[in-house]
């Protein structure tokens, strides 16, 4: 019996995942924003476009699902990007949906329901407190030492961060949030190299995982106008083998019953790998297009499989492929970089989008992977590179 799949997303991205499911003989249904009606989707995938407006508030959304399912028998509810997943979650539960429920999506969207979860579990994670009582806030900066650093418990990557350095200045910033300071946890700033897993879960079970290393923090290159740049390890690598379990310690913790996850961690200047964030949903910044160059797995198609099986059928984890691979990713002060200089054998991908520059490269060789990264960084600033001051807050 053929199922039919409501896909949530608010951002443009999902293509795969979209053709996966109407490859697998799924009826795909997407509801997105009325902003995004005209973007580029794999149209021939879709059987039926959903608008919403942002904004909208969560009765009016549930009442409109509730109207879809009149005619629509949904057998899943899967949310593409990270913003989606306290939406599909809600409307899961509402229509009782098999899945992730709010309480489980909100430990993989909450900032300071993460920490919590991993202090629960005994997880190292960089100490915090809950931004909002001026009395806790007070005795925590009294004894955690600064940089501090405050986030919104809502936002993904570095949206909305800001990192402080006295009382004084926490006071000024939490003033300016006034009744929103609910919204945002304060956690102490771990400096330390970060790294990434991304990873399928089945039936509660990691069934695939590949450990990544970022050459600066993601937060670094947002605030201060870097050039994003990441690699695979090799899974003989004694740090891959670290962070692949505990990868899979934290989602076996938080509950991911299946799907994908980006999961992140900082090794401290003490030697403790560090847990950063987590989520329900595949990386961002072309990660998953590095993680087929190395691998030929693709998360997105890979992800699309496993929701068909769900709680009753079957999955059956893909070979993967032991190349090492990696990205440099800029954006470029013109519009339509010239990259034909660039033309090392090993390149897999050129990243084609408006005033960005970038290079997806692979090799059986890590080092020259390695070699090949840090030389694109010095030529990108030269040729290509610009900064922008990352957003407050999710763009429309």
């Amino acid at each position: 019996m053929s199922l039919t799949l409501l896909c949530i997303a608010t951002y443009h991205k999902g293509e795969e995942f979209l053709r996966e499911c109407d490859r697998q003989g799924c009826r795909v249904l997407l509801l997105t924003e009325e902003k995004l009606r005209d973007a580029d989707w794999p149209r021939e995938a879709i059987d039926a476009f959903y608008y919403i407006r942002r904004g909208m508030q969560e009765d009016d959304i549930r009442r409109g699902a509730a109207y879809l399912a009149r005619a629509e028998r949904l057998d899943r509810i899967v949310a593409l990007d990270d913003f989606d997943v306290g939406m599909a979650a809600m409307l899961r539960e509402y229509l009782h949906v098999p899945g992730m429920g709010e309480t489980t999506g909100r430990a993989f969207r909450d900032k300071l329901a993460m920490r919590s979860r991993a202090r629960a579990a005994g997880i190292p994670c960089p100490d915090f407190v809950h931004a909002v009582n001026d009395a806790a806030v007070a005795a925590w900066t009294a004894r955690v030492p600064a940089p501090w650093v405050l986030k919104p418990r809502a936002q993904a990557a570095a949206i909305g961060i800001r990192k402080t350095a006295s009382p004084e200045q926490l006071r000024k910033i939490l003033d300016t949030l006034g009744d929103t300071r609910a919204d945002y946890v304060l956690e102490q700033f771990v400096p330390g190299d970060v790294f990434h897993v991304d990873s399928l879960v089945f039936d509660r079970r990691v069934v695939f995982a590949i450990a990544s290393a970022y050459a600066s923090p993601p937060m670094t290159v947002a605030h201060e106008g870097g050039i994003f740049v990441t690699r695979t390890l090799a899974s003989a690598d004694p740090e891959a083998k670290a962070l692949q379990a505990a990868s899979a310690r934290v989602l076996d913790a938080f509950g991911l019953l299946r799907g994908a996850s980006h999961t992140e961690f900082i090794r401290g200047r003490d030697g403790v790998l560090y847990f950063l964030e987590t989520s329900a949903r595949v990386g961002g910044a072309y990660i998953v297009d590095v993680v087929e160059a190395a691998t030929g797995v693709n998360l997105w198609r890979e992800w699309a499989r496993i929701e068909i099986a769900g709680e009753h059928g079957s999955y059956a984890t893909p070979s993967a492929g032991t190349l090492s691979a990696g990205i440099v990713l800029s954006l470029a002060r013109q519009e339509e970089p010239e990259m034909r200089a660039y033309d090392d054998p090993e390149i897999v991908r050129r990243i084609r989008k408006p005033h960005h520059a970038g290079l997806i490269v692979a090799s059986t060789d890590e080092r020259r992977v390695r070699e090949l990264l840090e030389s694109y960084v010095a030529r990108f600033y030269q040729d290509f590179h610009a900064s922008a001051p990352p957003p407050e807050r999710a763009l429309d």
